[in-house]
């Protein structure tokens, strides 16, 4: 059967041509014909007739060449494409779809800003490299029984601006991070103010998770001392004495890897955090710890999941706990006849007491 005019048909289109062609020619039935493509015969005669009147364009589906009736307006579209190489230029795909619903009141999808950018040359802010094989660690069953904590030095308030330390804590069993702050660099005072958000808003962990850095643990090559050969293990840090007097286990990493959900977490906010920081116009860190509190909100409601077992491991805080003479710094010194004491270059006299 001649065709009425040229078309271009899917490969199932094709086959629906060949068998209602073989048809119409005698040399199949329509019930062999039915069979073979998965129709009804009333369907097939059908397809007979439109063959006979409009040619191969009968096997067409009506809406094809046509836009769709969903179609974003040519204006939505150029302006996703104008912010995302402009305001936003520095956000990725599903950043961007979070920001242009909260700020600038556009509900699109994930997937049709992906496709608007890269219609529109812009390139994926990162790289997607394909995992590598890892043992898998199962996450802690409840919210509070182990926090990962690091500290990353990166340059938060942009390239032209010195890089600061963000420390953060985040729980193992949801994802949740419970505190962060950030700070010059990464020492034991920035811990210290950590720690003390943990256990004022929720209460002690069970155990921490942290890398070897000489802040949690004595790294030093020095020979043990004869009271750290009696007890059989080195003193404590500021910082692991501190954790010692809360009860809480200390777990080292053996490798970044190994704390791969706070990693993980530095990766995100090395994104995410950056583009909302320069968006919001802060430089410093005193404005940035201002600004935390509120994103790390949007955070957790975005990105944080339920721990397998309900309820909080926190132990609550003892009414008799001294909280700052825990989370302070102490140094053993002999006081000099003349009631003063050298601490790190400094001369401090002691005022007078009963003792």
């Amino acid at each position: 059967m001649e065709r009425k005019d040229c078309v271009t048909l899917s490969q199932k289109e094709q086959t629906r041509l060949l068998v209602i062609t073989e048809v119409g020619a005698g040399r199949w039935s329509v019930k062999e014909a039915a069979r073979t493509l998965g129709l009804s015969r009333r369907h097939v005669r059908r397809l007979r007739k439109r063959l006979a009147e409009d040619g191969a364009r009968a096997f067409m589906h009506g809406n094809r060449g046509r836009p769709s009736a969903r179609r974003l307006s040519d204006d939505l579209r150029a302006k996703v494409v104008e912010l995302g190489a402009g305001r936003y230029a520095q956000c990725n795909d599903s950043h961007l779809q979070e920001l242009l619903f909260r700020d600038e009141g556009i509900l699109l999808s994930r997937a049709s800003v992906q496709r608007l950018r890269r219609q529109a040359g812009q390139k994926p802010k990162q790289r997607r490299r394909p995992p590598r094989h890892r043992s898998h660690r199962d996450r802690r069953p409840q919210e509070g029984v182990l926090l990962q904590v690091d500290g990353s030095l990166h340059y938060w308030f942009g390239s032209d601006r010195p890089q600061v330390s963000l420390v953060g804590a985040i729980d193992d069993a949801t994802g949740k991070v419970v505190a962060a702050l950030f700070r010059e660099r990464e020492d034991d005072q920035g811990y210290f103010l950590l720690l003390r958000q943990v256990l004022r808003r929720y209460g002690i962990p069970l155990e921490l998770y942290h890398d070897r850095h000489s802040m949690f643990q004595d790294n030093s090559p020095r020979p043990w001392t004869i009271d750290e050969q009696l007890r059989g293990r080195r003193e404590p840090t500021q910082l692991g004495r501190a954790l010692e007097e809360l009860g809480i286990i200390t777990i080292p990493a053996h490798s970044p890897e190994a704390k791969g959900r706070i990693e993980r977490l530095w990766r995100t906010l090395q994104d995410r955090l950056v583009a909302e920081l320069a968006l919001a116009g802060i430089t410093d860190i005193r404005a940035a710890n201002r600004f935390l509190p509120g994103f790390l909100r949007r955070y957790n409601a975005r990105f944080a999941q339920e721990a397998e077992e309900p309820g909080l491991a926190y132990r609550p805080l003892e009414p008799t706990l001294d909280l700052d003479r825990v989370l302070s710094f102490r140094y053993q010194r002999v006081v000099a006849r003349d009631n003063t004491v050298r601490l790190d270059g400094r001369l401090i006299q002691i005022a007078p007491g009963p003792r």
